[in-house]
């Protein structure tokens, strides 16, 4: 078989003058319809209407245009068979070889700010994905093509012996049907929440690859980065890599929980993270101060780490930074001079985020976690808390500087893995007990390394007491001030405990479990 026509009509146009020329210049019949042949025409490419292939005009401001038997026979029939054979024969029909097709821009029209419904309904393409999949079923015979970056393989193949191969269908076949899946998943994703269902019947969901990776957790896992079509800025898969090694799986997962901690705060913050728990997190009146009492919070954890910054690295944190070994530093931006630092560095990863939403602007986005055979979804946890939520439930009030920290202290231990326990002061962590089985154990290891750090610190638990336990020894240990969710059937104990360590506590009603 040969290629001898091919039907295009395509919304993004990048290369399709060149390829048609080039197909025509093979002796190729084109078929096209609308914008794509008036720009054909144009371009001095010989084109046949597509009203001339279905003798019936386009019709409702172009809805209809190729629904009709002699495009759809065309690509249908099964050209080995007589009695398609002889129904096209009979019926005046020829084939068409070749697709080329791309859809009306939805991701693009819903993305921006100010879209109407109307426009969103309006660029939902029903031709373009009924020509793919008819095309794409039928790859035995037609060769399809959705993606311009795949124009000089077909031509390629066209030119050296006059059709694609088998091979080159399937995989052309393929990437139709993920497109096209793609593209209803996005359609069905806006419609079910703008009915406020966004957990439907059915979960389908589409994502983009960013890149591949050179291994998952560990090097005998296979591994994909991907982001969602319409990924908000300011976060991981959005971020611009300035300089340094690609980004592996657990730079990722780092990275990324390493932004979910500071972007909790409005004043300037500094979070390290290793293996997704923070090991020091800090404040200050600079993004400069913050730094230092991030790492001052764990000197030996940093090591290796990755950094996240919610302001503007410059020059003088860019040296410190480049005293130590880490992984990967993100923020909204870098100075010219904290690159000409940190790029010395060969080995770092260097993130550009962009300008960061509020602390209280941030809406919950969905989560998906995989488990064996399925998965689980749930809104992501942004909830945030004000003097006005917490109550008061010791004869000792907290002071204004206890409080202060337990708020800061609030903040951090909501993204400590469960069970969590988190020592602050001075408007720093000093002390982090993440993901043990009982919250004794992520007490004791919370003071453990905060040493002396531990007297006058404040504490903040992910989930409530279940005895006082927890409370006696962080008397022992000279803690001021607690905060808790609260809720267990012997809270009283745990009050009485603190009363009788003249310790302030809180209860936030609100727990912040994280596994």
């Amino acid at each position: 078989m040969a290629i001898r026509r091919a039907l295009i009509s395509v919304s993004d146009k990048t290369g399709i003058v060149e390829f048609s020329r080039a197909l025509a210049g093979l002796g190729v019949q084109i078929i096209s319809t609308g914008g794509t042949a008036s720009l054909l025409e144009k371009e001095g490419v010989p084109v046949v209407g597509i009203s001339e292939v279905t003798g019936f005009p386009e019709i409702l401001d172009g809805r209809v245009k190729t629904l009709h038997p002699a495009v759809h026979s065309g690509l249908l029939a099964v050209r080995d068979d007589e009695e398609h054979q002889k129904a096209m024969t009979e019926l005046g029909l020829d084939y068409i070889d070749l697709v080329v097709v791309n859809l009306y821009p939805f991701a693009a029209t819903i993305a921006k700010p100010d879209v109407s419904y109307e426009d969103a309904i309006e660029n939902i393409d029903i031709g373009g994905p009924t020509m793919l999949r008819s095309a794409a079923k039928n790859h035995a015979f037609v060769t399809v093509v959705v993606d311009s970056a795949d124009y000089q393989t077909v031509l390629d193949e066209v030119k050296a012996q006059g059709d694609t191969t088998i091979e080159t269908r399937k995989v052309l076949a393929a990437k139709v049907f993920r497109h096209t899946g793609a593209y209803d998943a996005l359609i069905g994703d806006y419609l079910s929440k703008l009915q406020g269902n966004p957990l439907p019947e059915s979960y389908t969901v589409t994502y983009e690859k960013v890149q591949d990776l050179r291994y998952g957790e560990n090097p005998h896992q296979k591994a994909a980065f991907y982001r969602k079509p319409l990924a908000a800025p300011g976060n991981i898969t959005t971020a611009e890599q300035l300089h340094g090694k690609e980004l592996s799986y657990n730079n990722i997962n780092d990275a990324n929980a390493a932004l979910a901690i500071v972007k909790e705060f409005n004043e300037p913050a500094v979070v390290a993270v290793k293996h997704m728990n923070p090991c020091g997190v800090g404040i200050g009146k600079d993004i400069h101060e913050a730094y230092q009492k991030a790492y001052s919070a764990d000197p030996t954890s940093i090591f290796g780490g990755i950094v996240a910054a919610n302001r503007t690295i410059g020059l003088e944190t860019a040296q410190l930074l480049g005293e130590i070994f880490l992984e990967i530093i993100i923020a909204p931006d870098f100075t010219p001079e904290a690159l000409d630092v940190l790029t010395k560095k060969k080995n770092i990863r260097l993130m550009k985020l962009g300008e960061l939403q509020a602390a209280g602007e941030r809406k919950p986005e969905w989560l998906l976690t995989s488990v064996d055979g399925g998965m689980v979804v749930q809104e992501s946890d942004v909830h945030s808390l004000t003097e006005d939520d917490i109550q008061v439930v010791t004869d000792r009030k907290p002071t204004a500087e206890e409080l202060k920290q337990l708020l800061f202290g609030w903040k951090v231990v909501k993204h400590v893995k469960s069970n969590a326990i988190l020592l602050a002061s001075d408007n720093m962590t000093v002390g982090v007990g993440a993901g043990q089985m009982n919250r004794v154990g992520a007490a004791r290891i919370a003071i453990e390394q905060a040493g002396e750090k531990a007297v006058g610190s404040v504490l903040a638990s992910d989930a409530f007491f279940p005895m006082g336990d927890t409370l006696e020894i962080a008397a022992k240990a000279g803690i001021t001030a607690v905060i808790q969710p609260g809720g267990s059937i012997k809270d009283a104990e745990s009050i009485a405990v603190a009363n009788a360590n003249n310790i302030a506590m809180v209860l936030t009603g609100v727990r912040h479990f994280k596994h």
